[in-house]
């Protein structure tokens, strides 16, 4: 009887022991996670950086967008992410605003880390198939990356919002079309590497080659004398059974809120 309370006392104490531990790693993780803001309209710029013209205008459009195709996007900016990684963030906000209409799920989160330098477009689960996490990164890479860089934060946010209405309108094309001419153009030029290896062939081949093939391929003209490709070689200019050659050539040429979607963690992360 004693052994058998003991036993149980021990696995009682086990367990207590787990959940303490297991409470103890959900408070760690809660501290780590970084706090959400409120949900006051279409354009939630905590972080400053959009004048009030530009979020006049874009809280416009994305409300004339909504009307025209349901589709809602919201565009939110922070200061920091407190220590957290920004995929986890941009989710637990999209699904704390319920972005997008409940059973539809379409709803883009475009959210912007000042402090990080981090930004994310979260796609909800209903616009995955459109909004590809392909089409994500382009936006990123190729409207936000460079107008952050260069300090001009308003442009890259309103270019990846119109980025974003384009796919969702059906003209992907047009994106990836661009894309791939930004990446035509920044391009490093193959054409000093491709000189350097006809020059680099034609010096290692080409005294190898006509030491033999004038007098193989070409037309005699005299006691070791030939005639090829229109160059004269003469092989005996150098002491007859010496082994040289050389050869001389005649030519020469140069008051909202969310709906209730929410997002399985579909879309794309960038950094600039």
């Amino acid at each position: 009887m004693a052994a058998s309370l003991r036993g149980s006392l021990h696995l009682a104490g086990r367990g207590i022991f787990a959940w303490v531990c297991a409470g103890l790693l959900l408070l760690a993780v809660s501290a780590l996670a970084a706090e959400l803001p409120a949900l006051t309209g279409r354009v939630v710029d905590n972080a400053g950086l959009l004048d009030s013209q530009t979020e006049a205008a874009l809280t416009e459009k994305l409300a004339g967008f909504e009307t025209k195709s349901s589709d809602q996007i919201v565009v939110a900016t922070i200061q920091s992410l407190d220590g957290e990684v920004i995929e986890p963030y941009a989710n637990r906000l999209f699904r704390a605003w319920g972005l997008g209409h409940a059973g539809e799920d379409n709803g883009v989160l475009l959210l912007v880390a000042l402090n990080d330098r981090r930004m994310r477009i979260e796609v909800g689960y209903g616009l995955e198939g459109t909004l590809t996490d392909l089409h994500a990164k382009l936006i990123i890479e190729n409207t936000m990356v460079p107008a952050f860089r260069a300090g001009d934060y308003a442009r890259g946010i309103t270019g990846a919002v119109d980025d974003i209405v384009t796919v969702l309108e059906g003209n992907a094309a047009e994106l990836e079309a661009r894309a791939r001419r930004t990446a035509e153009e920044n391009a490093e030029p193959i054409w000093p590497v491709v000189l350097f290896f006809i020059v680099w062939s034609t010096i290692f081949f080409g005294g190898f080659a006509f030491a033999f093939l004038p007098q193989l391929l070409g037309h005699r003209t005299g006691r070791n004398k030939y005639r090829w490709l229109g160059m004269d070689f003469d092989y005996t200019s150098r002491g007859g059974s010496s082994g040289s050659s050389g050869w001389s050539s005649g030519s020469s040429s140069g008051g909202f809120s969310g709906g209730g979607g929410s997002s399985g963690g579909g879309g794309a992360s960038g950094s600039w």
